[in-house]
């Protein structure tokens, strides 16, 4: 099977290793805390006069130093010693003795905790006095508190020694599933965490966020290698050090952020605003969530017709199509990948005669919007659509479980991938994972408005998690499900509603509800070819059109019900 595929170039790193090197180094006397800026390299004149040595250069190996920070199997021609004053000294930068700092590394971590913890952000106060055993409400709940031996020393120099018990320092820090159990948090290295983590900002600052600046984290400790002062070790014999000491753990030129978002319908009420409004109307709320992403995926419903009539909002007919002038929305919103396994995708079809699905390929691919989830036809529809950006291999690949007939390709038609008996799509998730591919599955599967998943749900998502997708979401729920965690892949049974006006729903008892108003918007973090972090951005529907961030506590109420029917104790 071909797939549909865009490679983004990721940018060069030339200029990051150029940074490192040129570098100025830092001298710092026994009684300072900073160093002195001082000369990387010696010059060629004094390299040139440097005798060579007759004995291995020592390395002094500093305690605390992160695990990958070096590759140690690379340096069999030195001599690892256990004093300070070795040629070499490789430590944290605050701990430098005085001499030439040859190169640094700056390792960034993450305060993290289980996935079902409410709390979004603290403050350095707040861990400093959880430190000091003070009681203090956010972090109150918490039974242990793991950090390495690295950050664990600042802090003892900073602080003064752990008051709190529940501080435990030691660089043997626990497993994710460690961390549930015990009720506990941890920071651990950025490139070490996993999605069943969720991570939690501090004093406002989060190493997921794509702008984010190492320098003014709390969470960022630099490394330095320096040439001590007594030592006469020339470049030659320095320069495989240097060059198998890690720059960061956190690289941007291997992070790639993906947006991930429900049910899109630019019908009816919805479209009618935007006629009102404008085009861009329903996402002027939250825009920046969609736009601060590098990729951004869109599950649109509704395939766009020429001939579509002009929006009737009171409507109850459920054939539905779009002004081809309201792809200036996912133009505005950076779109990037189309999700087609809405079962209105080809209403027109069925009302009008006219296969609309090309018209709408056509809009997307000349906008370099790539698809999957539906197609030309048959063979199109069930063709993964794979990108490639910053060295991270994503896979995408969809069904359509309830139909109608009408909404599935076939040969000659256009229309929806028909999800069958699921094997064939479990089958290309495997493939796609034994190529070094990160398999995204979608499926629009049966609606219902309950938040807890049903049991063939569970049955059928998992089995795609079972092949080996790293996430598996239900784009068809109008009313926002629960999550699991499964064979580690991420799944979410519902997100419910982006955009379509469903401000309301009253079931067939009579009672209604407002929580299709409740959205969720998925913003997930690829690393070095791994799923790192997934979080979850919470929006309510306002105006039958135009999502905007919930507050804090319309998040906290949502968040406690999802989580409740996940079937987790929120924490």
């Amino acid at each position: 099977m071909t797939m549909k595929t865009i490679t983004q170039r990721p940018y060069t790193i030339f200029s990051l290793l150029l940074l490192a090197f040129i570098l100025a180094a830092c001298t710092a006397g026994p009684d300072t805390q900073t160093a002195q800026p001082t000369q990387i390299h010696p010059t060629l004149e004094e390299s040139a006069a440097t005798p060579a040595l007759t004995e291995p250069a020592t390395l002094y190996l500093a305690e605390g130093l992160p695990e990958g920070i070096l590759n140690i199997d690379s340096l069999s021609a030195f001599s690892l010693v256990n004093t300070p004053s070795a040629d070499l000294w490789l430590g944290l930068v605050n701990d430098a003795p005085t001499g030439n700092v040859l190169t640094q590394s700056t390792w960034v971590y993450a305060l993290a905790a289980p996935f079902p913890t409410l709390t979004d952000s603290v403050d350095l106060s707040d861990i400093e006095a959880f430190w000091r055993g003070e009681a203090l409400q956010v972090l109150s709940g918490i039974q242990a508190f793991y950090l390495p031996e690295a950050v664990g020393k600042v802090w003892q120099t900073q602080w003064g020694a752990a008051v709190n018990p529940a501080v435990i320092i030691s660089d043997e820090l626990p497993t994710a599933d460690a961390l549930w159990e015990e009720n506990a948090w941890a920071v651990l290295p950025f490139e070490t965490l996993e999605s069943s983590l969720k991570v939690i900002a501090v004093d406002g600052f989060s190493p997921l966020a794509n702008d984010f600046e190492a320098a003014g984290y709390p969470l960022t400790l630099d490394f330095a290698l320096v040439q001590t002062e007594d030592s006469s070790p020339d470049v030659a014999v320095v320069q495989p050090v240097m060059d198998v000491i890690t720059t960061t753990n956190r690289d941007p030129d291997k992070m790639t952020t993906l947006v991930m978002t429900g049910v899109t319908a630019l019908v009816r009420a919805t479209a009618y605003r935007m006629e009102e409004y404008g085009v861009l109307y329903p996402a002027e709320g939250i825009v920046d969530w969609l736009t601060n992403a590098d990729l951004t995926h869109i599950s649109n419903e509704v395939s766009f017709y020429e001939d579509c009539p002009y929006p009737n909002p009171h409507s109850r007919l459920l054939f539905f199509c779009s002004n081809p002038n309201y792809i200036e929305l996912f133009e505005y919103i950076g779109a990037d990948i189309i999700e087609l396994t809405g079962n209105h995708n080809n209403d027109s079809a069925y009302v009008y005669g006219v296969d609309v699905v090309p018209f709408s390929l056509d809009l997307y691919n000349k906008r370099g919007m790539v698809y999957f989830g539906g197609g030309l036809d048959l063979t199109d529809a069930m063709t993964p659509a794979t990108i490639t950006h910053n060295g991270n291999k994503l896979a995408f690949i969809g069904c359509n479980a309830s139909g109608p007939d009408y909404a599935w390709a076939t040969d000659d038609h256009g229309g929806s991938a028909p999800c069958g008996d699921y094997e064939w799509m479990a089958a290309e998730i495997s493939r796609l994972k034994e190529e070094g591919y990160l398999p995204i599955a979608t499926f629009q599967y049966y609606e219902d408005y309950y938040n807890f998943p049903s049991e063939p749900m569970v049955h059928d998502f998992g089995l795609m998690a079972e092949a080996g997708a790293v996430i598996v979401n239900g784009s068809q729920a109008h009313f926002p499900k629960g999550m699991a965690f499964q064979s580690d892949a991420f799944i979410d049974y519902g997100l419910g509603n982006l955009f379509f006006d469903q401000m309301g729903y009253t079931f067939s008892n009579g009672t209604n509800t407002i929580k299709t108003r409740w959205e969720i918007i998925q913003r997930h973090t690829f690393y070095d070819g791994k799923l790192l972090s997934t979080e979850l951005l919470t929006a309510m529907l306002y105006d039958y059109a135009q999502p905007r961030p919930m507050t804090e506590m319309e998040r906290r109420v949502f968040l406690e019900e999802l989580f409740t029917a996940s079937g987790w104790f929120s924490q």
